[in-house]
């Protein structure tokens, strides 16, 4: 039985439990010492932006990506101006595939195509069940290629088990430190966000950020934005969603953060409602062979969207979702009609 993609809302197939049923916020485990690059974020923009960009030469960034398409889209975070590929991945659902073989093959198979590809950001959590272990195991039947932004989160209610659960997801993933540590659903922020601000000043990871999805909580998620030091926000953004264009989308720019946009496809159930129609004439224009590079092209087109995170089980759909980094991306005139095209289609 083949699995299941970003394109098909339906659970996995293979055996074992689902995310929430093995997921809870308390997991935690040990600590770390802290790498050896320390740097502090510090509350000047322009200093810590400066600070940044040392720690990233020091690490030895920009780093290289194989096989990455010269004409691919990059766009910079503007904490330290590193840019990231502007298609990066999702894990929630379609990695959750424990022991079982050939869902592991099946992942090695789709972040091998990540890497070959051009690659940068990988997104997991400890909410997404077997997701971290399975990154982990993948990356090393790769040979831990370079390239790969590593970005987890902290999900636990717990003041005191944030920075053991850190320590747990870096352990599985079997990566030397998070390029990127967020703050879940903003679950217990405000004792998780001033933790990973205390292992960034350590040198063990090198961005924070907050994230939410599906719309929530946005007025909370603006508070934040606007009085705690990030250098991401995480949030539910595409042609069918657009509510984070009224206020947190230029509230970042204003603020200079770095934004992911998650659920572009609506966990597949955005492209299950396109897919009987066919593409608009325009998106020819555009180099788009499918609806998948039409919508992240709209994502990834607006000025404030740093990368967008499909997530998918299928080689063909990851290439076709890295595909929509290259060519010609839609300007505001063309953007407006992707969304109401998308509008008339799907309601």
């Amino acid at each position: 039985m083949p699995m299941t993609s970003d394109r098909t809302p339906h659970a996995p197939p293979w055996p074992g439990p689902v995310p929430f049923a093995v997921a809870t916020p308390e997991t935690a485990a040990g600590a770390t010492a802290p790498l050896p690059v320390p740097w502090a974020s510090l509350r000047a923009p322009s200093r810590r932006r400066l600070l940044l960009a040392a720690a990233s030469a020091a690490w030895g960034l920009p780093r290289p990506l194989r096989a990455a398409a010269p004409a691919a889209l990059h766009k910079p975070i503007p904490a330290s101006g590193e840019r990231l590929p502007a298609i990066g991945l999702g894990s929630w659902i379609t990695f959750n595939v424990g022991d079982d073989p050939q869902g592991r093959a099946g992942v090695t198979a789709v972040l091998r195509a990540f890497v070959e590809a051009g690659g940068g950001m990988l997104d997991s959590s400890p909410m997404y069940g077997s997701s971290q272990a399975v990154i982990g195991d993948a990356l090393t039947r790769l040979g831990r290629p370079p390239g790969v932004f590593a970005a987890d989160k902290v999900w636990t209610s717990s003041a005191a088990r944030g920075s053991g659960q850190a320590e747990a997801s870096r352990r599985l993933w079997g990566v030397p430190h998070f390029d990127l540590l967020q703050v879940h659903n903003l679950l217990a922020w405000e004792a998780q966000l001033p933790m990973l601000r205390e292992m960034q000043a350590a040198g063990r990871v090198r961005y924070v950020g907050i994230t939410t999805s599906e719309g929530r909580r946005h007025d909370t998620f603006e508070q934040i934005m606007r009085r705690e030091r990030l250098d991401f926000v995480q949030l539910t953004y595409n042609p069918a969603d657009r509510v984070a264009e009224r206020r947190l989308l230029p509230l970042a720019t204003e603020r200079g953060l770095a934004v992911i946009a998650n659920r572009p496809f609506r966990q597949g159930a955005l492209l299950h409602a396109l897919a009987p129609h066919p593409l608009p004439g325009f998106a020819g224009e555009l180099g788009c062979d499918g609806w998948a590079q039409l919508v992240l092209k709209f994502i990834v087109s607006h000025p404030a969207v740093t990368c967008a995170i499909p997530a998918t089980s299928r080689v063909d759909h990851l290439r076709q979702n890295m595909r929509a980094a290259l060519g010609p991306m839609p300007d505001a005139a063309l953007r407006e009609r992707i969304a109401a095209q998308v509008r008339s289609l799907v309601g």
